[in-house]
């Protein structure tokens, strides 16, 4: 793991330490709000329905009361169970009617009850029903939770009811509501909470998100500030380290030139003078001298020869005197000669270039000629020069038998040479590109403008 990717995810891991406990708490907390919220709604819920059960019985006590007066007491009940029986209210809300021995006289959910004897009805656990219905009612009315059949469900639930006793005709009156309605109740706050609980956790995740994308991206721009950075450094130190290589290039050059080169040539004519005189005198071992002497000469001839194309290699000349398209034509013209390759210099004009641009086009195509020499296996090299106000252009073009480009940039040892020209140029701000191939190599370098300044 490199030092970048250490460095993001520690800022990474406290920022998602810090959320993850944020959203646990908030959790906990709107859990525990929740429960609250039902703990203090469903009393007063209850209370609520409790009032409802106890005006819905107040109301059908005074829709009968009128009753009371009339003769026929007879008529009175019947036409006061129709009343009773038409007061029905949602689904499940009905009024039903008990005399105080546990006879059904009303039930309009469950016609079938209507005359049955339910005193000893009981439900599952043997509480008995109806009784306690009847008990509340003679002491005064009031509540009571019993198990019934629901209408609408055919199933046995708890229901809450209300229950008075009608004073004059000694009836059981009374309703209630299932309690399924304060569970649903008590649902429905539930299910609101684990909305709200998902909504902030969605958010707490979006904010996450953004969070740790601000923080990749801003890792990223210092990371990519970082590396330009870097390389912009590691570009000017190649620079300064070429500039440095041709400086002492130049040095060593000129010593060669002037010093080396100077010693030789007096040396030369030493030996020289020496087989003149050698063939003025006679005697024996006169012939053998002459040509040792003259062994000398030619050694001598074919060192200072070496001497000046080492030191034309290190620093030619001719790119200092004269400019980088003679420079190319006698380096051309020498490989030509050596290799007895055709080559063919296609140049517009002698553009006018700072030294180390000129220094470096010079070294790749140094370069890449020797790369030719050793590796390519052509007939033919060409070598186009083309300079613009807004670029220059130089091609390198040989129809050699090619190579594997990506197997040798994967070769750092084979691919130094590559690596350097490559270096070279970029240094500069150019562009470098090579392509490879059966039918032969290419390279093309493109310098702007800012580049061929001086």
């Amino acid at each position: 793991m490199n030092l970048r990717l250490k460095v993001l995810l520690l800022a990474v891991a406290p920022l998602l330490l810090a959320i993850a406990a944020i959203a646990s708490v908030v959790r906990i907390e709107a859990r525990a709000l929740a429960d609250a919220e039902t703990q203090a709604v469903l009393p007063v819920l209850e209370s609520s329905r409790r009032t409802e059960l106890k005006h819905y019985v107040d109301l059908a006590l005074g829709a009968i009361e009128h009753l009371h007066g009339m003769e026929d007491q007879g008529v009175a009940r019947s036409q006061a169970l129709t009343i009773l029986r038409q007061l029905d209210y949602g689904e499940d809300g009905y009024f039903f009617v008990y005399d105080q021995q546990g006879r059904n006289l009303m039930h309009p959910r469950q016609p079938q009850l209507v005359g049955q004897d339910l005193w000893e009805l009981r439900d599952n656990s043997g509480v008995p029903t109806i009784q306690r219905l009847v008990a509340q009612a003679k002491q005064g009315g009031g509540y009571v939770e019993f198990m019934w059949n629901r209408p609408s469900t055919a199933r046995t639930e708890s229901k809450l009811g209300y229950v008075q006793l009608e004073p004059r005709w000694g009836w059981v009156i009374g309703t209630g509501i299932y309690l399924d309605d304060m569970a649903e109740a008590r649902l429905r706050i539930d299910n609101a909470a684990s909305r709200a609980i998902s909504a902030t956790m969605v958010i707490i995740t979006v904010i996450t998100g953004t969070a740790i994308l601000i923080v990749a991206v801003c890792g990223f721009a210092l990371n990519l500030s970082t590396q330009r950075s870097a390389e912009a450094r590691m570009r000017a130190l190649a620079h300064q380290v070429v500039l440095s290589q041709e400086t002492e290039r130049a040095r060593v050059a000129r010593e060669l030139h002037d010093g080396v080169s100077q010693l030789l040539v007096s040396v030369k004519f030493l030996f020289e003078s020496v087989q003149e005189r050698v063939g003025s005198l006679g005697g024996e071992g006169r012939d053998a001298l002459i040509e040792l002497t003259g062994k000398g000469v030619t050694r001598l001839h074919d060192v200072l020869r070496e001497v000046r194309r080492i030191s034309h290699d290190l620093r030619p000349t001719a790119l200092d005197d004269l400019g980088l398209k003679a420079a190319l034509a006698q380096m051309l013209n020498e490989f030509g000669q050596r290799t007895g390759l055709a080559v063919q210099l296609k140049a517009e004009d002698n553009p006018s270039l700072p030294g180390p641009v000129a220094t470096a086009l010079f070294r790749v195509v140094q370069e890449a000629l020797t790369n030719i020499e050793r590796h390519a296996r052509a007939s033919e090299v060409t070598l186009t020069l083309m300079s613009r106000p807004h670029a220059l252009r130089l091609t390198i073009v040989d129809n050699g038998r090619g190579f594997d480009l990506e197997a040798l940039v994967a070769q750092p040892r084979s691919g130094l040479g590559l690596t350097s020209m490559r270096e070279r140029i970029e240094t500069l701000g150019g562009i470098f590109v090579m392509r490879a191939s059966e039918a032969g190599t290419s390279i093309e370098i493109v310098l702007p403008a800012s580049a061929l300044r001086n």
